[in-house]
């Protein structure tokens, strides 16, 4: 079968399933491949559950039901239906990428072109060469807009990312220190993360771009097809930064926009959706709405009162610049009593223990009435804060840390988990 005709199969049955647990009725069924499962084991279960068709690479099953299609390569397979129906649709897309904060900024991009366009965007985090095609098989003949958030951790996955997405648009929310271990240093993680430019340029596409950030810049200068947004420069479109304490709080043409995102560094984000919405005729004021109403969640810049205190919980992810980011925003704020809860932070390789003592002698320097440190690479940091090598080792001594009426930073990679403090408070 063509990818043509796998297409007008798709275009009867538009729903895609990789999980045979989440089966609806009628949908696709992709067999894929794990470290530790394969799909085709479970394709006959996806049949008898509801699904349509069932798309498999296991020889083993061709010709076992009328709606098993056997391909060569199952994921391949999805990719290049995800490309063709790219093609096949009017929507404009506009990709993301950056070391911090993609979601957050697709996500208020979303809010504000979803006041004027039929927009679909990445659920979640499903940002890698599975999630894209899949946000990509999401948009229908009506969409509009369709906003693909691509991540990476080593180089050329974003440039692959693109081959799929073919973005007419593209924004660098920034180049920061995360992914280390896959990019083997910060210029790597530059190089990999302007592959979305690249892209772009060669393809005579349009940037957005933070005109604030000398790395964004340097790589634009003899670019034309571009916007810049800045709060320096009059040159580039203008936005203030009114504060953040805790919320941050913008000015644009003379509107103020008082957003419920913690921390000055999503001002950036912020802007970003301002920058894109105006471009898009978006009016003014129906882009402060939707900025306005964005609350966020999925453990991202969250603030929640408990039991007389404020926790500030951004624990979804966590590298080195995040990570001093969120500690000098949390050092601004005005608060009696403040007490920062960090952890570990994820694929750093060999620069791993470099980069927690670096915090941590940053966090000595914050005056902070107490910081917990867990996790490995931080327990081996030479300083005098409590330190945990696991979350159960604090989970013991949690009761004799006085978290009452405080402000609480809580800041670590994903895999830390630590929005489990939460319940201890």
């Amino acid at each position: 079968m063509t990818i043509a005709q796998l297409h007008s199969v798709f275009l009867r049955f538009p729903v895609i399933c990789t999980d045979t647990r989440k089966i609806t009725e009628n949908c696709l069924f992709f067999a894929l491949k794990g470290d530790n499962f394969d799909g085709n084991n479970y394709a006959l279960e996806a049949l008898k559950k509801g699904a349509s068709h069932v798309i498999v690479d296991d020889q083993k099953l061709e010709n076992t039901e009328e709606s098993v299609i056997l391909v060569n390569n199952v994921l391949e397979t999805l990719q290049q239906l995800a490309k063709y129906h790219r093609l096949y649709c009017k929507a404009k897309i506009i990709g993301l990428t950056g070391s911090n904060g993609k979601t957050t900024t697709k996500e208020l991009v979303t809010a504000v072109l979803s006041k004027k366009y039929r927009t679909i965007a990445t659920k979640g985090n499903f940002n890698n060469h599975i999630g894209v095609p899949l946000t990509l098989l999401s948009i229908t003949p009506d969409t509009e807009f369709a906003i693909v958030e691509m991540g990476a951790n080593h180089p050329k996955e974003i440039a692959f990312l693109c081959e799929l997405a073919l973005p007419d648009y593209g924004y660098i929310t920034n180049f920061g220190k995360a992914h280390l271990e896959g990019f083997g240093s910060e210029e790597g993680v530059i190089k990999a993360k302007s592959e979305l430019y690249d892209f772009l340029i060669a393809n005579n596409k349009f940037i957005f771009f933070n005109a604030d950030d000398p790395k964004q810049v340097s790589k634009l200068v003899a670019i034309k097809n571009k916007l810049g947004f800045s709060h320096q420069q009059q040159s580039h479109l203008s936005l203030k930064f009114l504060g953040a304490n805790p919320y941050v709080t913008i000015k644009f043409q003379e509107v103020q926009i008082e957003s419920k995102l913690v921390g000055s560094y999503n001002f950036t984000n912020c802007s970003a959706a301002v920058t894109i919405g105006n471009y898009f005729n978006v009016p003014t004021l129906v882009i402060k709405e939707a900025i306005e109403n964005y609350i966020p969640n999925n453990n991202r810049s969250q603030i929640i009162d408990k039991n007389n205190s404020k926790i500030i919980l951004d624990a979804y992810n966590a590298n080195p610049t995040s990570m001093r980011a969120a500690l000098e925003n949390f050092r601004e704020l005005k608060a009696d009593k403040k007490i920062a809860f960090l952890g570990d932070m994820f694929e750093l390789g060999a620069s791993a223990e470099k980069e927690h003592q670096d915090i941590a002698d940053l966090a000595s320097k914050m005056g902070f009435d107490e910081v917990i440190l867990i996790g490995e690479n931080f327990y081996k940091t030479n300083t005098d804060f409590l330190k945990y090598a696991t979350f159960n080792g604090l989970e013991q001594d949690i009761k004799n840390i006085h978290t009452k009426d405080a402000t609480i930073l809580i800041k670590g990679s994903r895999g830390m988990a630590l929005e489990r403090l939460v319940d201890f408070f």
